[in-house]
């Protein structure tokens, strides 16, 4: 079988908010689970925990956001967003090529005015 090459790759998720604890790791497991039936490999998981949405989405306001970071073959991508288009409990999600795996992630609070 002919050797294909993976990229880093960094994923945000925000799953419902409304999600049990059991839930949202079976729903955070069926997206690992899916990275890896491609031959992905998950490099890092950071949990950011329920945050407050920027606009409403479905009637959400709250979301549980996750970013990770992992390894996959690059036309696995395209399989994998169709896979996550079926996946309720997953309000939004962004893949981005990655040139690290960053360890720790931290934002500076924005200033209200």
């Amino acid at each position: 079988m002919k050797h294909r090459e993976t990229r880093l790759y960094e994923g945000m998720y925000i799953l419902n908010a409304s999600l049990s604890e059991e839930a949202m790791k079976k729903s955070l497991s069926r997206i690992t689970d899916l990275i890896e039936q491609y031959d992905g490999e998950i490099h890092k998981i950071h949990k950011w925990g329920r945050k407050k949405l920027a606009y409403d989405i479905d009637g959400h306001k709250q979301g549980h956001y996750y970013v990770l970071y992992f390894s996959v073959v690059p036309i696995a991508i395209g399989q994998m967003w169709k896979e996550y288009h079926l996946n309720e409990d997953l309000l939004r999600f962004i893949t981005l090529q990655a040139e690290e795996v960053v360890e720790k992630i931290e934002f500076q609070p924005l200033a209200e005015g």
